[in-house]
């Protein structure tokens, strides 16, 4: 298919996933470069140890950020992917994600999920647990992504972006802008709520 034709949501997507599949290879060089240094030397040392938890956290985000600003396709997933994914992604930070969905998923309703976590993500700075849950074993049903936290950091402005009233967002904050397109793309209606611990978004 020629570029010209391309939605500008394919575009993006396609961007997404090269970057991400070019980085995913120089970052398991450098895994599997420390855990050569490993086995040459024993005992790892406090270097080799950061060098190796420094390496499995942006692995373990680079596969979740492709699965979020990659392209879907008709790929399906099942829950004990998603659930490890999400587990990986949480580590080293203050957020606990627990996948409770039950069944196998289209690549594009995980891809959902995932931009609305990262909506929460920025809501949540004192950390606390995300739960991921859909009434539909298919996931055709209506999903329910919903944080709970000591406090939530509120943003109107920035959380309008879900209601199609579009304002300016900064990189870290492109998914409130990519969520509500997607949400479009696949004739979804999203909806959210935020009080003082708790915050959700369900479609």
């Amino acid at each position: 298919m020629l570029a010209e034709t391309l939605p500008e949501e394919d575009l993006v997507a396609l961007v997404g996933s090269r970057l991400c599949h070019d980085l995913i290879s120089p970052l398991g060089a450098i895994g599997n470069g420390v855990e050569l240094l490993t086995m040459t030397t024993g005992t790892p040392s406090p270097e080799l140890q950061l060098i190796a938890e420094s390496v499995a956290a942006a692995n373990s985000r680079i596969k979740f950020f492709r699965l979020a600003f990659g392209r879907s396709g008709e790929q399906r997933i099942g829950k004990p992917e998603i659930a490890t994914l999400m587990t990986q992604f949480s580590q080293g930070n203050r957020l606990r994600i627990d996948w409770r969905a039950e069944g196998d998923f289209a690549r594009q309703m995980v891809k959902l999920a995932c931009l609305a976590v990262l909506c929460l993500e920025p809501a949540m700075p004192r950390g606390g647990e995300i739960t991921i849950d859909s009434d539909a074993p298919d996931g055709s049903g209506t999903w329910m992504i919903r944080g709970t936290t000591l406090r939530v950091k509120e943003d109107p402005s920035l959380w309008a972006n879900l209601d199609g009233m579009q304002s300016e967002v900064s990189p870290a904050q492109v998914q409130f802008a990519l969520l509500p397109r997607e949400a479009r793309a696949m004739g979804r209606t999203l909806a959210w709520d935020i009080g003082e611990t708790s915050v959700s978004i369900t479609y």
